[in-house]
């Protein structure tokens, strides 16, 4: 019963694609003879009704040979209508050779091709969305469902089974899960055995679809799941277990027909990239503006209370490897680590000036880093090496500075990595004068 109603629904579609395909090339024709240039001698339409019977024929195949009929519950609407570009295009090279190579005697206009061609993809591909908008509330009340199981565990089946939760639009009902543990992940989807009873299963439900979302240590098992479905006419949806893996924003694409799972994609690239320079540029120059007259008074107070320079300039890694000084008005004598070395700051730190104190328990010693950020070494915000440098950070702003776990800093500042947005830079900043600059860790 259902594959005669996919069966249908693929000869409605069909028949509503042709159908508009024939409008278009009707409204192209009219279009450019009696509404954008009247021509004195309008050549008779007779002529060009000749061009519906291989219009029809083209279209109807390049819908096919694209794959436009397939079920598209778990399809994108951008993935259609490209498709729905492509194989419009493809019609059009192949009947501008028709009329080349086949009609030759006849005359067409280019300008009703190419309107025709335009009208095409707008035209289907926006009956297409209305339709498919139709399909999604009837799907939503209960009608067209697809039934499905789950066949695995772990963090994929869960997010399978959280996604069709969230999307009840798609029409897919999970009748139960097989996992080799009788915990289920939702309270509303029964256990119905194991990885090896996915066959049991089959003969029991009436499934339509199966996903297979097994955790990397059942992927031995496979096999064996695919053998046990056999050759059951149901759809298989593989859900690859990378949830694990991807550490950044991550994704799928396919080139060439070969399907790439991007594990690692730094956020950070081309308009983000521009976008956080930008916003670099424009509040760190506003920040200096508002912060130097305290900078100025500083200075002043640094040169009258200890003798050495003003400002400490301090080696650092910066953004692929790039080494840069980076600015700090200095706290500490002039000869604080020609005994101990580059050590942590402690409590009460004898190497400290009084003033100096002052500065690092209010962070006011970072200012002249904002000198660092317009120069393009540091950020605003942003942890070490992934991206720039930054004055502050998530670590930072959640109390992981200075002395503390490395271990911790290196957790916030991946996460800041990963969900890098120029809000969330916002975000940090506004905490970071929200909360002030004391800091309990800075010595």
């Amino acid at each position: 019963m259902l594959k005669a109603h996919a069966k249908l629904f693929e000869h409605l579609t069909l028949a509503c694609d042709l159908v508009l395909i024939a409008g278009c090339w009707v409204v192209a024709y009219v279009a450019r003879f009696y509404v954008i240039s009247p021509p004195a001698d309008t050549p008779p339409f007779r002529d060009y009704a000749l061009q519906l019977v291989p219009i029809l024929l083209v279209w109807g195949f390049s819908f096919r040979a694209f794959d436009l009929y397939r079920p598209h519950r778990l399809g994108s609407r951008f993935g259609e209508w490209r498709d729905v570009a492509k194989a419009s295009t493809l019609g059009a090279l192949v009947l501008v050779a028709i009329m080349t190579f086949v009609f030759r005697r006849q005359e067409y206009s280019r300008l009703v091709i190419l309107l025709f061609w335009a009208e095409s993809i707008v035209a289907v591909s926006l009956w297409r969305a209305v339709f498919r908008e139709l399909m999604r509330v009837a799907r939503r009340r209960g009608y067209n469902q697809r039934y499905a199981i789950v066949v695995g565990g772990g963090e994929p089946a869960a997010e399978v089974l959280r996604v069709l939760r969230r999307r009840p639009d798609v029409g897919i009902r999970v009748l139960g899960m097989l996992s080799d543990k009788a915990e289920v992940p939702a309270p509303d989807v029964r256990w119905l055995g194991g990885l090896d009873d996915v066959r049991a299963a089959l003969d029991r439900h009436p499934v339509d679809i199966v996903f297979i979302a097994l955790p990397h240590g059942d992927y031995a098992r496979l096999n064996a799941v695919l053998a046990g479905i056999g050759d059951d006419p149901v759809a298989i949806h593989l859900v690859p277990d990378v949830f694990g893996l991807a550490s950044l924003r991550g994704g799928v694409e396919e080139f060439e027909t070969v399907p790439f799972i991007h594990l690692r994609e730094s956020p950070l690239y081309g308009w983000n990239l521009v976008l956080k320079r930008a916003f670099d540029l424009a509040a760190g120059a506003l920040a200096l503006g508002l912060a130097a007259p305290a900078m100025l008074a500083i200075a002043a107070a640094l040169t009258l209370a200890s003798p050495g320079p003003v400002f400490y300039r301090q080696e650092r890694m910066g953004l692929d490897g790039r080494r840069f000084r980076m600015l700090k008005f200095r706290t500490m004598r002039v000869d604080a680590e020609t005994e101990t070395g580059p050590v942590w700051a402690r409590p009460d730190d004898p190497r400290r000036t009084w003033l100096g104190g002052f500065l690092r328990r209010w962070s006011l010693d970072e200012l002249p880093q904002l000198w660092n950020v317009l120069r393009g070494e540091m950020s605003l915000v942003g942890p070490r090496p992934e991206v720039k440098a930054g004055i502050t950070g998530w670590a930072q702003v959640n109390g992981w500075r200075g002395n503390t776990s490395i271990e911790k800093r290196i957790e916030y500042d991946l996460y800041y990595i990963e969900r890098w947005s120029l809000g969330f830079d916002v975000k940090i900043l506004l905490q970071t004068v929200w909360y002030g600059f004391r800091n309990r860790n800075a010595y």
